[in-house]
Formats: C-alpha cells, structure tokens, sequence
C-alpha cells in the first residue's frame, strides 16, 4: 500500500508542476497581446551600419586587420567621425551584432533611414569590406544576396555597386 501512496503523491507533484509550467505560459501569452507592452528598442544607425560591416568583413569566416582597417575607415567617412568614434562605433556594432538573432534589426533601421542612394553607397561599402581580401567566398555571396533587398535595393542596383 505504501508504493500506491507514493505513486499518487508523486502523480500529485507532477500535477502542481504541470499547472506551474501552463499558468507561466498564459502569462507569458497575456503579456504578447498587452496594450501597454514596450516596444523592442531599436539600434541607432550607426551602429546598424557597423554591425552589417563587420558582419560582412566576417562573413568568409575570417576577419583579419585588412578588414577591420577597411570598416573602420568606411566608418569614419561615412559619419565623418574620428578615429576613436570609428573604434568606439565598430565595437558597438560587432556587440550587437554578436548579441542579435538575425540582421533584420540592422536591416529595418537603415531601410528606414536612409534615402535609396545612401543605401546604395552603403550597398557599396559592404561590397568594398567583401572584396577587401580580392576574394569572392560563397558565404559572402549569399550574405549580399540577403541583405540587398533587406535594406531596399534592387540587385541590379547591387550589381552596379
């Protein structure tokens, strides 16, 4: 008789377990379709841009300083910003982009952002960080073929660029 009681005290447990784990998942439901849930915060610009260059530099798998030279450069024209606002921008750009799921975030800021030329230009700085090493890696390829129509431009305009 013993082992039927503990059988149905441990078959209790489970229960209060379950019900546990079902009022956390309401919870974390009710809380999606709240009215006054905050809004994901978005990155600034900058460092949406810094995260897509080092994002790009890193995209063959290797980023060596050739690279880093190269973004850093390309962001201190970009944003006419000095030596040290490079660094400082390029290292909140990698953090982010160490930090983020996908580049979507990145992607929906400069869309947004900037006018269908700027994004050009910036289509063209991507395509200078890839080429920095005169080498065309396939995961390059397919990370330009991504992000191109992500920030609004037509692949012949990538193509140009």
């Amino acid at each position: 008789m013993p082992q039927i009681l503990d059988h149905v005290r441990l078959s209790a447990v489970e229960r209060v377990a379950r019900c546990r784990h079902i009022a956390r998942m309401i919870d974390v439901l009710r809380n999606m379709f709240r009215t006054n849930a905050t809004p994901r915060t978005e990155v600034q610009l900058e460092v949406a841009v810094a995260a897509l260059l080092v994002d790009a530099a890193r995209a063959d798998g290797v980023y060596d300083e050739d690279e880093r030279r190269a973004v850093l450069r390309l962001l201190r024209e970009m944003f006419g910003v000095s030596e040290v606002e490079a660094r400082a921008l390029h290292d909140q750009g990698d953090a982010a982009q160490n930090e983020a799921a996908d580049v979507v975030r990145f992607t929906r800021v400069i869309k947004m952002a900037l006018s269908e030329a700027e994004r050009i230009t910036f289509i063209e700085a991507l395509w200078h960080v890839v080429l920095v090493d005169h080498e065309r890696d396939p995961h390059e390829n397919a990370l330009m073929r991504h992000l191109v129509p992500l920030v609004g431009i037509s692949d012949y305009d990538s193509a140009t660029a």
